[in-house]
């Protein structure tokens, strides 16, 4: 795949997003948050999002999950238009959410909990992911018992343990530390290769944004249009670790800085 081409044998995109503005009210004055913004993610897709400060997007996330209505332009879901919650979608932001009363297990099984599984299922599936993340023998422990980067991860195998189709992850990672961001990258890219869920994951790291991805969005300042989608030539699986030394990487960070740059700047003006 050449660096800005689509991704091609896909008909149908799983999410399309077409002409989509958001307008809010603030101290009286109307303020553009999001203009024409459009996209379209194939099911199996690593796609992230990148832009500066204020640039629209978790602002583009709420549309999608439909915790906000659209202004203008519209928003398709397996061709249907999104108006409302969308329970088909799992979002995970930069808090964790956990509950404080609750363990690891029981906090990872809630959604299967709601939905009616039965105790000893629920329970055999949160364990297989809790396995997988590294918490193994943390499933009795409280929240407050556990760093940040064990939250973290809790609350991403919370979110796969009800199997939605898409995931939108609002910079899950930002409050961690370096090494710690990095480890769950790979801990990330790992679910997804063995789930092949669709993913959406924001982020201001364009390092970040290029190792994880299929295509990168790059977003310009606000109000928010979508400036260039990126494809990443960089065969998977990816070593995490390594993966910004190789030429590959380097030559997309170039092309993709030059368009983010600017917009960066006119933000910080």
């Amino acid at each position: 795949m050449g660096l800005f081409q689509q991704p091609v044998g896909i008909v149908t995109p799983l999410l399309s997003v077409e002409g989509a503005s958001k307008e809010f009210y603030s101290r009286g004055k109307k303020v553009l948050a999001l203009d024409s913004a459009s996209l379209s993610v194939h099911e199996g897709e690593f796609v992230t999002i990148v832009g500066p400060s204020g640039c629209g997007k978790s602002t583009l996330l709420n549309l999608i999950v439909g915790l906000l209505p659209l202004s203008s332009g519209r928003i398709l879901f397996r061709d249907r238009a999104v108006n409302g919650i969308n329970p088909e979608i799992g979002y995970i932001t930069q808090k964790d959410n956990l509950l404080p009363w609750r363990t690891l297990a029981q906090n990872v099984e809630i959604a299967l909990e709601i939905r009616g599984v039965e105790k000893s299922e629920r329970r055999e599936q949160a364990e297989e992911l809790i396995e997988r993340v590294g918490l193994k023998d943390f499933e009795d422990h409280y929240p407050h018992e556990l760093s940040g980067g064990m939250r973290q991860r809790a609350n991403i195998i919370r979110t796969l343990i009800y199997d939605p189709d898409l995931i939108l992850m609002d910079e899950p990672f930002g409050p961690l530390d370096a090494q710690t961001r990095i480890v769950l990258q790979e801990q990330l890219l790992s679910l997804w290769t063995t789930t092949k869920k669709t993913i959406i994951f924001i982020t201001h790291d364009l390092v970040e944004a290029i190792a994880l991805a299929d295509r990168v969005v790059v977003m310009t300042s606000r109000p928010g249009r979508v400036k260039r989608v990126a494809g990443v030539p960089i065969a998977r699986p990816r070593d995490i670790y390594q993966i910004h030394q190789s030429q590959e990487f380097r030559s997309v960070y170039e092309s993709l800085w030059k368009e983010l740059k600017p917009e960066v700047k006119m933000a910080g003006e």
